[in-house]
């Protein structure tokens, strides 16, 4: 037996590849299909959390390696073609509504991302992760997803210089006189034509080409290197354990639930999602459901310790799915990638926020497309989802949208005489939320 069959004879072993109906080298293009299509990752969650405070370099190698160590887990416990890495939910309610939005340290936030990561394993290992999900009204699930998206499109529409402040509208269209605006123009073009031909990558290819004209026009400096040693993670390693004693008010506990409630559905939405393009689920279940959300979970608590904010799965993996990945042996493709990318930070210099904008305007319209399922005709469906969606962007903070949906469900349904459908679970939710919202307004 030569090398080549027992490097094939390993991946099945692990992957049940056969099995499945793929081949190595179908799984292997799968695996580069997908983090071609999410590597934008690595150059956004520094800029995003860059914004808060954080060293960028420390960021980049946290953002890779919580990736590439949750799509190892993913690969190995639940044999699924599907990435992990830090969510852009996540760290834009990090960023902007936290750190920006209520003043509050960015170490101190990182704390709560700890607490929050911990209690996340743990609900998960006894699976209430899976009770309460399921208690969750379906409309509600797919409102938070597009809320998320159209506050994450929002801060890739002000970045990139197209939206400004305005003391008599709130917000204005930005100066077009400006040349940087224009570089996140061309960006947003590019990427458009390429995802409406379906290109694979295209976010990936427009920051490349939003890069390149950034560089060739002067408007971004040319970097003194390509590849180095990987950056230290000395600037946030740690840095969430060691101020754990100052999760110490109302408020910080309401963020670290906040971060609870918003990494809980993430994932979770993005895995069914998922493995229904793959054709994994059976009698409306997908198999080995909790070892996926156990590498969620383990990554999310891992990345924590590192300095980034919560990991999710991403559903830029049905890229990878699309062209034939089947098996964990795509996830694990996809890890040693992000293990790779370690050692080009120097491109963090000339990714600025005209390149990452039209990349979250992208995101935040993918995310959107789940507007299409809720069930506008009814309205008592309609009223908590619609706030939930516009409550995130236009308080400019995702947990308050949250709480909007949260406390309207159950009682439009009542008075609509649903009663009988609203589940004790959201009842719950209702003083969760209430008690939330109170202190989110009052104590920051």
């Amino acid at each position: 037996m030569d090398d080549a069959e027992k490097k094939i004879g390993f991946f099945e072993r692990f992957f049940h590849i056969n099995e499945l109906g793929s081949t190595v080298k179908r799984e292997s293009m799968a695996g580069l299909t997908t983090f071609v299509s999410m590597a934008y990752i690595l150059f956004v969650n520094p800029q995003v959390l860059g914004a808060a405070g954080m060293d960028k370099g420390a960021v980049f190698t946290a953002t890779a390696i919580s990736a590439a160590f949750g799509c190892f887990l993913m690969a190995f416990l639940a044999n699924y073609p599907i990435a992990i890495a830090p969510g852009l939910g996540d760290n834009a309610f990090f960023t902007y509504s936290v750190v920006i939005g209520m003043g509050i340290p960015w170490q101190t936030a990182m704390a709560g991302v700890v607490i929050s990561s911990i209690i996340f394993m743990v609900i998960t290992l006894f699976k209430i992760r899976e009770i309460v999900i399921d208690a969750i009204p379906h409309d509600l699930k797919l409102a938070m997803a597009a809320g998320i998206g159209l506050f994450i499109a929002f801060v890739g529409l002000q970045e990139g210089g197209l939206i400004v402040g305005d003391k008599s509208t709130l917000v204005a269209i930005g100066s077009l006189t400006v040349p940087t605006t224009w570089l996140t123009v061309f960006g947003l073009v590019v990427i458009v034509v390429l995802m409406a031909k379906k290109v694979p990558g295209s976010i990936f290819i427009g920051m490349i080409a939003t890069t390149a004209l950034g560089l060739v026009m002067g408007l971004i400096k040319l970097p003194t290197q390509i590849v180095s040693s990987i950056p230290s993670m000395a600037p946030t390693f740690g840095v969430g354990v060691e101020n754990l004693h100052k999760i110490d008010s109302l408020q910080l506990w309401s963020v670290v639930l906040i971060f609870l409630m918003v990494a809980f559905f993430d994932t979770a939405g993005t895995l069914i999602g998922l493995a229904t393009q793959a054709g994994f689920m059976k009698d409306n279940k997908m198999p080995r459901v909790g070892q996926a959300l156990l590498a969620d979970s383990a990554s999310m608590m891992a990345g924590s310790v590192l300095g980034t904010t919560p990991t999710a799965a991403y559903v830029e993996s049905s890229a990878g799915i699309a062209v034939g990945g089947r098996t964990g042996l795509t996830s694990l493709v996809v890890g040693a990638m992000f293990v790779l990318s370690l050692f080009f930070s120097p491109l963090l210099t000339v990714v600025t926020s005209q390149v990452t904008a039209p990349v979250l305007i992208v995101v935040g319209i993918l995310m959107a497309q789940s507007l299409k399922g809720i069930d506008w005709s009814r309205f008592e469906v309609a009223v908590p989802a619609f706030l939930m969606v516009v409550g995130m962007p236009l308080t400019y903070n995702i947990s308050y949208g949250i709480a909007f949906g949260f406390i309207l469900y159950p009682v439009t349904m009542i008075a609509a005489g649903r009663r009988k459908e609203v589940g004790p679970v959201m009842y719950v939710l209702l003083f969760v939320f209430l008690f939330l919202l109170y202190v989110l307004n009052i104590l920051q």
